[in-house]
């Protein structure tokens, strides 16, 4: 392939001649590919968006900055500068994913720090005081009431750890401890007149989309009631101080109910729709007050949309008409709305829109993109029942693909401008991005599928979109990629369907009951639901361990993990290429110093991208002479 600019769909041995790309078709000149570079820059999110005053604050990925999370505001006059100081990260390891890191008061920053996990204060662009104690303690979940940050506290190391509901006093006071009633908590919240706190609890086995409790007690002590419980709540807000809203799913899907204290429930948007996800950072909002209206975003995992419920009982209606994706934050004042939007056509962006017009104004930078014709329109498909968006390359005839398998389990993907699959497909390699049984955006009893059945529907489905991919003429050979559980799928698919012709897995989970045995505290009971309690499922987890079938693996892997990974240690991937060894298959195993659970820092992205085509090249049968070349281990 050659950087001259233009490329067709047949491939370039670097002096312009094509080389063979599948069985045929007509081929199209288009231009030259995107860079890993280029994906690096955009492929991340803001996390929080807020109001203030006239101004909106939300927070950028600064991959080039070493991955930090950086504060801005976009002032009255419409410039967009930096709240948080260099050498700051407004992030922290709350359940190990974490929470909400930051609030605006008073036109000052409260925030917490990564390095060290204290809250701090500061005006912008001035050195922060912290407010928090020196020590172990994370904080996370953040919400300012009054002159106080009331937030989760979490205390302790690996398995023992300690969570409540503290107040920090902006003034530097000592904190106080507050609620103390549950393992896990989130959502704090004070109510209107200040004599009452609300929050949301489990514990384990469950995870908070199985079953949580939405609860109350007084501020200054006393006992609390359970005003929901056995569904899955993941927001609360209260309405006045005799009720409060919550998305809640007792009918299976998460929807907006009405909640008086005396337990009293009503569905206010009775719809077979998702106004509401799974909770893996405390702190999301799906819907946001704007006086007597309910702003929230809803739908499922194939387009989400933004919508006012004008007063209960009364119809959505909508307002963000060309996004197809909304993250889990909004804000909203008397007049307006603002969120984190995306679109097939645009990565996401904070948008503030007006609530009675729809009028809305981008106020986040534009992000560079590649030109139009290398970006692919995802293609929403059921197929047999498993939901999939499909990023189709350029060019007539079958192609080679890859099927992205999302992390979670429990998550989702949604049809939106990714350039990481526009690397590929600018490359010839379509995209299948699946959203098989266990995601959620479909309703529990979609979500659910999954129970129990780890390792077998996900893989089994994931297989369903490749041989689809197959038999319909567009694919020729697939790969399967994934990160986190989307690294199990894509390794136990590997050994088990004999339908992959490689893997890739970004920081994966090979041994299921060493990661049961290993991993935080959060997700140490996941897999009770995922595959069954221990001792008395233990056969399952061996009879789906992608470690101990590695002899049936139908191609080689590339493994690629974070060395600073508390979610899933690195030894994963070390035992699962050592197995692959063992068998005689081929692997590759690069492991990156100072990066996480989850790619931050630009260099890791570039080369984590280049490392990944590199081995498609190689199992897919063609040159990628523009990044390094990669060696197997093991026998050819």
């Amino acid at each position: 392939m050659t950087y001259d600019g233009r490329w067709t769909n047949g491939w370039n041995d670097g002096a312009g001649h094509a080389l063979p790309h599948g069985s045929g078709g007509k081929p199209v000149t288009i231009p030259a590919s995107i860079k890993a570079s280029d994906v690096a820059r955009v492929t991340d999110r803001p996390q929080w968006v807020e109001i203030s005053g006239d101004e909106v604050w939300w927070d950028e990925p600064r991959p080039h900055e070493g991955g930090r999370r950086c504060v801005v505001r976009s002032t009255s006059a419409g410039a967009v500068e930096d709240v948080l100081p260099k050498g700051w990260n407004a992030r922290n390891r709350v359940i190990e994913y974490g929470g909400r890191s930051w609030r605006p008061h008073r036109g000052r920053l409260v925030f917490t720090n990564w390095a060290d996990g204290r809250i701090y204060v500061c005006s912008p662009g001035a050195e922060p005081e912290p407010l928090t104690p020196e020590g172990p303690a994370r904080y996370g979940d953040l919400v300012v009431h009054g002159d106080e940050v009331w937030c989760v506290r979490e205390t302790g190391t690996a398995r023992d750890v300690q969570r409540d509901i503290v107040a920090v006093p902006l003034d530097g006071s000592p904190l106080r401890s507050v609620i103390k009633y549950h393992h896990f908590l989130m959502n704090p919240r004070i109510s209107p007149d200040g004599r009452q706190i609300a929050w949301i609890g489990w514990d384990h086995p469950d995870m908070p989309w199985d079953a949580t409790e939405l609860c109350v007690a007084p501020i200054e002590g006393g006992p609390h009631r359970v005003l929901l419980g056995g569904a899955s709540t993941v927001q609360a807000e209260w309405r006045d101080a005799d009720a409060l809203y919550a998305v809640t799913d007792p009918t299976g899907w998460w929807n907006i109910h009405l909640v008086e204290l005396d337990g009293t429930t009503r569905d206010l948007t009775p719809l077979p729709l998702e106004f509401g996800d799974a909770t893996w950072k405390l702190g999301g909002v799906f819907f946001a007050l704007a006086g007597e209206k309910i702003v929230a975003t809803y739908g499922t995992a194939d387009e989400r949309r933004l919508g006012v419920l004008d007063a209960p009982g009364s119809p959505m209606r909508d307002i963000g008409d060309g996004y197809t994706a909304w993250a889990p934050t909004l804000s909203a004042d008397g007049t307006h709305v603002v969120g984190v939007a995306a679109s097939p056509y645009k990565p996401y962006e904070v948008v503030r829109i007006d609530l009675e017009t729809g009028e809305r104004a981008v106020l986040s930078p534009e992000k560079p993109l590649p030109p139009a014709e290398l970006l692919p329109t995802p293609e929403p498909v059921t197929i047999d029942g498993v939901h999939a968006h499909l990023y189709a390359p350029p060019g007539a005839g079958p192609s080679p693909y890859v099927v992205f398998v999302h992390g979670g389990p429990t998550g989702s993907v949604a049809p939106v401008l990714d350039l990481e699959a526009a690397y590929f497909t600018s490359r010839g390699i379509g995209v299948a991005k699946v959203n098989y049984g266990g995601s959620t955006g479909y309703g529990r009893a979609y979500r659910e599928r999954l129970r129990h059945n780890w390792g077998v529907v996900d893989v089994k489905d994931s297989e369903t979109v490749a041989r689809w991919l197959v038999e319909s003429g567009r694919a020729e050979k697939v790969a399967i990629r994934g990160g986190s559980a989307g690294g199990w799928t894509s390794m136990a698919a590997l050994v088990r369907s004999g339908v992959f012709c490689g893997a890739v897995a970004h920081y994966g989970i090979s041994d299921p009951e060493g990661w049961a045995a290993e991993t935080h505290d959060f997700e140490s009971r996941y897999l009770d639901g995922l595959i069954g309690p221990l001792p008395e499922t233990r056969q399952r987890y061996l009879d789906r361990s992608p470690e101990l079938h590695a002899a049936g693996a139908s191609g080689p892997a590339l493994l690629m993990h974070g060395l600073e990974d508390k979610v899933v240690d690195p030894s994963q991937s070390e035992r699962f290429a050592a197995a692959l060894e063992r068998h005689g298959h081929r692997w590759a195993y690069l492991t990156f110093p100072g990066e996480q659970h989850g790619w931050r820092r630009e260099e890791t992205i570039v080369t984590v991208l280049e490392t990944e085509l590199a081995f498609y090249g190689l199992v897919f049968g063609f040159p990628t002479p523009e990044v390094p070349p990669l060696a197997l281990e093991g026998n050819a």
